[in-house]
């Protein structure tokens, strides 16, 4: 068992139990909350609860999350969006709600399921839990991620990561009205020392850069695009957060739900790398899902 804890904070006061765990383990669905609550493996202040249950500001919430066994890790017939595949790689548009790979909590309907399916060949790199995985997006973040189906391919596009030449661009909507046009966040990341849950701007934390600029203004929100430097844990979430623009929806590290959305308005709309076989320079790009455009429409009303 995986032992984890949470202590409520202000605005997360009044949010059922299931749904506020649901919100802090990203990578667990609200019915598998449900079952760790029905099987007394969620306590408050070391009292069982039922899923019901109104958290309070202050409250300690435990949990326990079964360890993911490795080799049961199964292909489901689950439908991908995929823009793109050779014989060294795919490029999929995964939708909002599914998480990359399994984890402690989350065993079946990842996007790794879904690959097993689709695919006999996918990388070894990262082991059975995350075969082809090279990258990862948040599981309430939509759009483009590239697999790897060799371990030649996988260490070509690893190391364009880590040389900082593949290109990322997001589209957002942030709370509060930007009033520069452009800027860069260059601000280190690391585990939140006061909730190990989330991620902060630490001062030993790791290098983190994300640049921004405006494409339109709501008043109390705007429509930015990010483009990453680095690919650090949460990190558009956690540095538009710190320079005071907390991305609409995001029950982690913005206000209290001050839009009709489930989850963080972010979506991974460009993705640009070099072939790892052939060298030629490759960009594909994904729409908007239906959902932001409908709020985006909404505003510009």
């Amino acid at each position: 068992m995986t032992k984890l804890s949470h202590t409520v904070q202000e605005n997360q006061a009044g949010l059922r139990i299931d749904k506020l765990l649901t919100d802090v383990n990203e990578e667990a669905s609200r019915s598998q909350v449900q079952g760790w609550i029905k099987d007394g493996h969620v306590y408050v202040n070391d009292n069982p609860v039922k899923s019901n249950h109104k958290c309070q500001a202050g409250e300690r919430i435990s949990w326990e999350v079964p360890e993911l066994e490795e080799l049961d890790i199964k292909p489901e017939n689950i439908p991908l969006e995929i823009v793109y595949e050779d014989s060294s790689l795919l490029v999929v548009n995964k939708p909002k709600g599914m998480v990359v790979h399994p984890s402690a909590g989350h065993y079946n309907g990842t996007m790794v399921n879904a690959l097993l399916y689709h695919c006999d060949d996918l990388s070894g790199i990262n082991g059975v839990i995350r075969p082809g995985i090279v990258h990862r997006i948040d599981k309430d973040t939509s759009g483009l991620l590239v697999v790897a189906k060799n371990d030649q391919a996988h260490l070509s596009l690893a190391e364009q990561l880590k040389d900082k030449t593949m290109s990322r661009k997001y589209e957002a909507i942030v709370h509060g009205d930007i009033q520069h046009e452009y800027g860069t966040i260059d601000a280190p990341l690391g585990r939140d020392p006061k909730d190990r849950q989330k991620q902060a701007v630490v001062r030993d934390g790791r290098p983190a850069v994300t640049h921004f600029q405006v494409i339109d203004r709501f008043g109390s929100f705007t429509h930015v695009e990010c483009v990453l430097e680095t690919g650090r844990t949460h990190q558009i979430r956690v540095h538009m957060k710190y320079i005071g623009h907390p991305l609409a929806g995001d029950p982690k590290y913005g206000p209290r739900k001050t839009m009709d959305i489930e989850g963080q308005a972010l979506h991974a709309g460009l993705l640009g790398f070099n072939h790892p076989q052939t060298g030629e320079w490759m960009e594909f790009e994904a729409p908007l899902p239906d959902e932001l455009k409908r709020i985006l429409a909404k505003m510009k009303k």
